[in-house]
């Protein structure tokens, strides 16, 4: 049997001396407790040694993603082949089906052959020959730091700071948008102020106020391309009898010099948003599709990582952007908030306000498994989270329904009774719907029957 084995210097290949050692899977660290009993147990036949950084980064990598690179390839067709009856002993199941597949060689892969590459990692000193032990060390830790960049490099959707800034910067948008909007309005509104009430839009009445300029202009203005052909009508007849001021031809250029930086921003804001929801998909797919892009990016920008963020337990994810109301009522001894930044997520928005809580609690539930798969785990598809939303809106669909069907049999009160007592039972249904559902009620037996009713009760009219 041949044993492939990978450095960071090269690749080896060892020649199994005794292969009945492997049958004692427990027992067989005990043969590589001193380099002279390893040499017993495995020898070196052939090393093939990395030319430079660039190709260890690139053997390394191929191994990683299961791959063979080329200068495997190159060992794998120099020695082995040459014994193609001899088994090939490796560390990865998925590396050793390639192999078999392009090179047509038997490969091995069990809990006897991790026990033996684990036996010649401890005794990899004396079984290489030729290698000092500070140039091992040397080339693994540069091995490390290339592997690392080279990670980091070409996995740029798995940085999640890119999602802590932009939805930062989302936010600070929306702010600088609504005071220049409402600097906008009231500015322009001295002008021509009916045209703010008539237009409700912030973008398209930016767009308009741009190609209107003066409000005499709007009799030979088309607007058609950012209105309704009614709301056109309504703006050309609003100007006609406006109360506005007259301003200077200096003043509409600064109003529409300020429309247009709205315009910009508004553009950008939904460039950045697609930028967004692009990144949530590609790093946190399952939390996206649980509690939306915008509400998982704030969920993420508060705790600082998408990593941070799975440390927590769904009860802190729940309250997470409460923290000033939670420690309020555990200073003032009141009732603890329900929900933080997560009361903004379609689920519990859609819910009525008796059902937020139990809503909420669930979601977070959710959404916290959710969070601890997309940041540990290494698939990178949202059928979990899709899973999870559906299991979600079906409990909440239960939960509307159920209370729904309590309050149809909601207990009678005294006003009931008392409007019982003066009407006639022919004008029952029509006065209380708690009446209406009492002949079904099962703690008033007594009354279930029309005509017992009729006599307990009679008519006063």
């Amino acid at each position: 049997m041949l044993v492939l084995f990978e450095t960071a210097a090269g690749y080896a290949i060892f020649k199994v001396l005794d292969e009945s050692k492997l049958q004692e899977v427990d027992s067989l660290w005990k043969e590589f407790e001193t380099p002279e009993k390893a040499n017993k147990v495995v020898k070196l036949k052939h090393f093939e040694k990395f030319q430079d950084t660039t190709e260890a980064l690139a053997a390394a990598t191929a191994m990683t993603e299961g791959k063979m690179g080329k200068s495997l390839k190159k060992v794998l067709k120099k020695v082995v082949a040459k014994e193609a009856h001899e088994q090939l002993a490796i560390s990865d199941a998925k590396l050793g089906g390639v192999i078999k597949e392009k090179l047509n060689l038997s490969c091995v892969h069990s809990p006897a052959v991790a026990e033996l590459m684990r036996g010649i990692r401890t005794q990899m000193e004396s079984l290489i020959t030729g290698l000092p032990p500070r140039e091992i060390s040397a080339m693994s830790l540069g091995l490390a730091h290339s592997l690392s960049r080279y990670k980091l490099k070409f996995s740029p959707d798995k940085v999640d700071t890119m999602i802590v800034q932009a939805i930062s910067l989302l936010d600070d948008l929306d702010k600088e948008l609504n005071n220049y909007i409402m600097r906008c309005r009231e500015w322009y509104g001295w002008h021509f102020p009916e045209v703010g009430k008539i237009i409700t839009d912030n973008l398209a009445y930016c767009k308009s106020v741009r190609k209107i300029g003066a409000r005499t202009n709007v009799a030979t203005t088309d607007l058609s391309e950012h209105l309704p052909e009614e709301v056109e009508a309504e703006v050309k007849l609003a100007a006609e009898i406006s109360m506005g001021t007259e301003v200077s031809e200096e003043d509409i250029g600064n109003i529409m010099h300020l429309c247009d930086q709205v315009i910009e921003i508004t553009e950008y804001r939904t460039q950045l948003y697609d930028y967004l929801k692009n990144r949530m998909m590609a790093i946190a797919p399952n939390l996206t599709v649980m509690v939306g892009e915008l509400v998982g990016a704030r969920l993420i920008s508060h705790a600082g990582s998408l990593l941070n963020l799975a440390k927590h337990p769904a009860s802190t994810v729940q309250i997470l952007g409460a923290e000033k109301a939670l420690f309020r009522a555990l200073k003032t001894r009141r009732d603890t908030p329900k929900y933080g930044l997560i009361y903004h997520a379609s689920l519990v928005g859609q819910t009525s306000a008796k059902n937020k809580g139990k809503i909420s609690r669930m979601l977070a539930a959710k959404a916290s498994l959710a969070i601890r798969y997309d940041a540990l785990g290494e698939d990178t598809n949202a059928e979990m989270g899709v899973e999870n939303r559906a299991k979600l809106e079906a409990r909440l669909r239960h939960l509307e329904e159920k209370g729904v069907s309590s309050s149809l049999s909601l207990p009678l009160t005294a006003r009931d009774f008392h409007l019982f007592n003066k009407c006639s039972f022919c004008s029952i249904v029509s006065i209380s719907k708690n009446l209406f559902v009492f002949f079904s009620n099962p703690r008033l037996k007594q009354l279930q029957q029309a005509d017992k009713i009729s006599k307990l009760y009679p008519s006063s009219s």
